[in-house]
């Protein structure tokens, strides 16, 4: 835009229009408003009164800085990626040259024109030997100076490439020696043809232009006038300083390889220039003016889109710094130097300039150490090969750096817990983002770290995603992800055998026998307490038996043996019949679906019956083969061994039947038949595997709890590395007692395992604190208004069966006045948190097969905890049963212990009405209770205030002697009156 008047060029100066005008009216132009107009000339003039007033030396040099920020991505040492902001500061200082170099420059070319051979091949021996940064004296030899116009280095020719055909504009020039600068990194030169040497613009001008360079890039005007001859002594000058040379830097117009050929004969430099005639003021006057019009149409001329020219074919020859293109250079100058100077022109422009976005990719620390060579062969830097470094770099960078990308906000369902990992995933990103933004958030994570949903929806919303809270997400549905059993082959299989029956009717001896092994004798009190599981090798092939207690506390636990069971011998004692955990254990095999086989034992004894056993079974629902049924039934004694082989017949015989089969390469699935807290090897549980293997070293889930198979023994104990289907086996690992009666299941992932264990956790510990609200709300209203009595208790067993049974029993104990409440129940012996907890609850303490620690002990003894050890159920039951009987109130009765019949009354003072009684029946003691009796009506009831014979106070009158007595709060006393005397007598109740 061109300015008219004052006020448009105080506008485009940005300074205000009086002081233009002020300034315009002391440089010699005559105006009188703001609105006048300014030609040329007036600028021109004001210019000139500017350069006056500022001095000479004023203004020969324009900065330019710039600041960018950009991002590397760089692996450390254990090869992760990681992104690196890194922060380029440029600083680019065009110098204007004296008028009287460029007058004796232009004297000194045409002499040399004039001398020069045309066709010389100088330029290519010389463009070598300037490949190295110079550092000559003032007057060094011009052989160092034909470089100088292609010194401008990548860095400051990049808007040259845009527009060639631009006029003269503010041309950058080398800097004197005496007023070279160390700047931190080289100035970029430029050397113009004909613009004569001028001062620098004025301060306002050069302030207006420093503000439009910053905003706008420097346009290529220049291009055209850096190729032309320069002047010995300013070549010399800025050899004095290191400058890096610009690739594929060439002679510009054939005048200037005379001067190189004069230099390389090594013509003397002359320092001082000739006086500048009026003649050349007025031409570096008309210069001037060119040049202020030209850096006006620079600044008002559009922004373009910087962008990094890519390199042409033609730029791969020549490559000065390489020793394998020193032989192949002079050719190539040889074959370029007919052509056309437009060709010439344009090649070079492609090779020299270089845009601010190029120098940002150029200037980039060295991140990936790429060994392959720049693609143009020139380093463009020009201190210890810096360039070539770059070079390479930004070649690496437009190979692997990907075309940047349009954000994409994405709806991410962000479930309970997610880890890292899967969250960067979700959203796209590298988890190293993840991890960058909840380090932000004062969080420091790992990439397999969980995180739970408040927190990875934060994260999600500050990525810029949104964020959709997922539904609960039930992790047991993994588990039917994973590879079904059944696809893998399903081989034979050996029987599992459920041995049932009532109490002490030989199911133990049985097994005992079968398994040649004193396994009852060991048992306290003769009873089985645990389930135990068996494998037996017989002729037939392996059987495995679980042998269930069959005290009616282990009903849990007999069904827990039914279910996991494939066949269930009944055992019935012959000279005792059915009995109720009998007819339990029918139920139990018929709710599963098992085939029965009935062992009549003990039938060595005289009393034995086994036809009686059969009528009662009959009558059970339970019908013989020989009756026509499906039942066979087989006489056997445990003691003596008869009919044991009959008896694995028939098991094999049903199994057959059964056609069992599992699949044994597959994961492994199974039951936890039992389970205990080992003091030296935590928790055990007795698994029984149902199909596939389990392995050593397996993970595996079970119930609420989960871990790693640490060691596998069997039941005698020997250490096996792994279990196929239908064998029981003893594994240690779990993070905790499972419950018995919970399925085992192998996993390959520990992750899943662990999420699926917690969340079921969680589950069950919801499940349960609403059951004891529940309960708590019930009990609050059943108690109301009365005084129920509560037996605290903590109960500690060996195993998971038996507190499971114990407990049970004992809650059943609870009546509507004394309830048992079991404040805690687990697996393990008695240790001091136990025994604090009793302390605080006013509990007592019961061990089922389990002893307290002695610290334990200590502090029980010391604040008077109740701590009772047992080993057979029932005794734990029935003293439980009597301590319950001992908190109940006591029963009161009402006794008549004698009648007496008032026979006169006399009236005291003082004392009041005084009967003279006759005891007709039984005896009255004084603290007795009266009854009194007005014609066979109760009258009145309470107790003696005084009993005399004669004179004297007695305790008692027995029947047959008269007495004196009176009534404590009563007067109403009348002849022939009966007086009732009874006592209440406490009768202590029992449950």
């Amino acid at each position: 835009m061109s300015s008219n008047t004052v006020a448009q060029f105080a506008t485009e100066l940005k300074m205000p229009a009086n002081v233009l005008l002020e300034q315009l009216r002391s440089a010699g132009v005559d105006l009188n408003s703001v609105d006048d107009a300014v030609t040329d000339s007036d600028k021109a003039k004001l210019l000139d009164s500017l350069r006056r007033a500022h001095g000479a030396t004023e203004g020969k040099k324009i900065t330019l800085t710039r600041r960018q920020t950009s991002e590397i991505r760089q692996a450390d040492a254990t090869g992760r990626s990681r992104t690196i902001q890194v922060e380029v500061r440029k600083k680019r200082v065009f110098v204007k040259r004296d008028p009287s170099e460029i007058a004796l420059e232009q004297a000194r070319a045409d002499a040399a024109a004039s001398d020069a051979a045309p066709a010389e091949p100088a330029p290519a021996a010389a463009e070598p030997s300037a490949s190295a940064p110079v550092t000559a004296p003032v007057n060094a030899p011009a052989a160092d100076a034909p470089q100088a116009p292609a010194t401008a280095a990548p860095d400051t020719a990049a808007p040259a490439a845009e527009t060639p055909s631009q006029p003269p504009a503010v041309e950058p020039q080398p800097a004197p020696v005496a007023q070279a600068e160390p700047e931190p990194q080289p100035e970029p030169v430029a050397k113009p043809a004909e613009a004569p040497a001028e001062p620098a613009a004025p301060a306002a001008v050069e302030a207006h232009a420093e503000r439009e360079a910053e905003q706008a890039p420097p346009e290529p005007a220049v291009q055209a006038e850096i190729e032309t001859a320069p002047a010995p002594a300013a070549e010399s000058a800025q050899a004095a300083r290191p400058e890096p040379v610009t690739p594929k830097a060439e002679p510009a117009p054939a005048a200037s390889k005379p001067a190189r050929a004069e230099g390389r004969r090594g013509a003397p430099v002359p320092v001082a220039a000739p006086a500048v005639d009026s003649a050349g003021r007025e031409e570096a006057r008309r210069a001037a003016e060119a040049e202020a019009a030209a850096l006006r149409e620079m600044l008002n001329r559009p922004r373009k889109v910087l962008r990094a020219p890519e390199p042409e074919a033609g730029a791969l020859s020549g490559t000065l710094h390489k020793p394998a293109g020193k032989a192949a250079a002079p050719g190539a100058k040889k074959d370029a130097k007919p052509g056309a100077g437009g060709s010439k022109k344009t090649i070079k422009t492609a090779e020299v300039a270089s845009t601010w976005s190029d120098d940002a990719s150029r200037k980039k620390p060295a991140d990936t150490k790429s060994a392959a060579p720049s693609r143009d062969g020139w380093r463009a830097g020009g201190k210890g090969g810096k360039g070539g470094r770059n070079s390479r770099n930004q070649q690496a960078e437009r190979r692997h750096e990907p075309a940047p990308q349009e954000f994409i906000a994405r709806e991410v369902h962000v479930p309970e817990t997610i880890s890292v990992a899967d969250l960067a995933h979700k959203m796209s990103v590298k988890a190293a983002e993840v991890i960058k933004q909840l380090m932000k958030l004062g969080q420091m994570v790992t990439i397999n770290q969980v995180l739970d949903q408040e927190t990875a929806m934060i994260v999600v919303e500050e990525l810029g995603h949104v964020a959709i809270a997922a539904k609960l997400d039930d992790p047991e549905a993994f588990l039917d992800e994973t590879p079904v059993a059944s696809e893998a082959e399903a081989l034979p299989r050996a029987p599992v055998v459920t041995v049932m029956g009532h109490v002490d009717h030989g199911k133990t001896s049985l097994l005992d026998y079968i398994r040649r092994a004193k396994v009852a004798s060991g048992e306290a009190g003769g009873i089985t307490q645990h389930i135990g599981a068996y494998h037996v090798e017989t002729a037939r092939g392996v059987v495995t038996f679980l042998d269930t207690p069959g005290h009616e506390a282990f009903t849990a636990m007999r069904a827990r043996g039914a279910k996991a069971t494939d066949i269930v011998i009944l055992v019935v004692a012959a000279d005792d019949g059915v009995m109720p955990q009998t007819r339990e254990a029918i139920h139990h095999a018929k709710a599963g679906g098992v085939p029965l086989v009935v062992a009549v034992n003990k039938i060595d004894k005289p009393e034995a019956n086994p036809e009686r056993v059969k009528q009662e079974l009959v009558a059970e629902e339970v019908v013989p083969e020989e009756y026509g049924g499906d039942v066979p039934f087989v006489p056997v004694s445990a003691k003596t061994g008869a009919g044991i082989d009959d008896l694995l017949e028939n098991v094999l015989l049903q199994a057959e039947i059964l056609e069992l089969t599992a699949p044994v390469e597959a994961p492994a699935k199974g039951l936890v038949i039992e389970a205990r807290l080992d003091k030296g090897r935590g928790p055990v549980a007795t698994i029984l595997v149902q199909s596939g293997t389990l392995k050593r070293g397996d993970v595996v889930l079970a119930g609420a709890s989960f871990g790693r198979v640490r060691a596998m023994v069997d039941e005698n104990g020997k250490q096996i590395q792994e279990a196929g289907p239908s064998i029981p086996v003893e594994i240690q690992g779990l993070t905790e007692v499972p419950a018995a009666g919970d399925e085992l299941i192998a996993l390959a992932d520990e992750r899943k395992a662990r999420e699926i264990a917690l969340f079921r956790q969680g589950k069950f510990r919801d499940v349960k604190l609403a059951r004891q609200q529940a309960a708590k709300l019930e009990s609050m209203f059943d108690n109301l208004g009365e005084g129920t009595q509560t037996l605290p208790l903590i109960v500690k067993t060996d195993v998971q069966g038996s507190q499971e049974a114990l407990v049970a029993s004992l809650t059943k104990l609870s009546t509507d006045e004394v309830r048992v409440q079991v404040v805690h129940a687990a697996v393990g012996g008695i240790s001091e948190s136990d025994i604090n907890l009793a302390i605080a609850s006013n509990a007592v303490v019961i061990g089922f097969n389990v002893r307290a620690e002695q610290s334990a002990k200590k502090l029980a003894e010391s604040n008077g905890i109740d701590v009772r050890y047992y080993n057979i159920i029932y005794d734990a039951v029935d003293e439980v049963k009597a301590a319950m009987s001992g908190m109940l109130a006591p029963e009161k009765k009402e006794e008549v212990i004698g009648l007496v019949e008032v026979r006169e009354v006399y009236s005291i003072s003082r004392i009041g009405n005084v009967a003279g009684c006759m005891v007709l029946d039984g005896l009255v003691r004084r603290d007795s209770q009266i009854r009194l009796l007005r014609n066979n009506v109760v009258h009145w009831t309470g107790h003696l205030d005084s009993l005399r014979r004669f004179k004297d106070d007695v305790k008692e009158v027995k029947s047959g002697f008269d007495c004196g007595l009176t009534l404590r709060g009563s007067n109403d006393i009348q002849v022939g009156d009966q007086l009732e005397v009874f006592e209440i007598k406490e009768i202590a109740r029992t449950l």
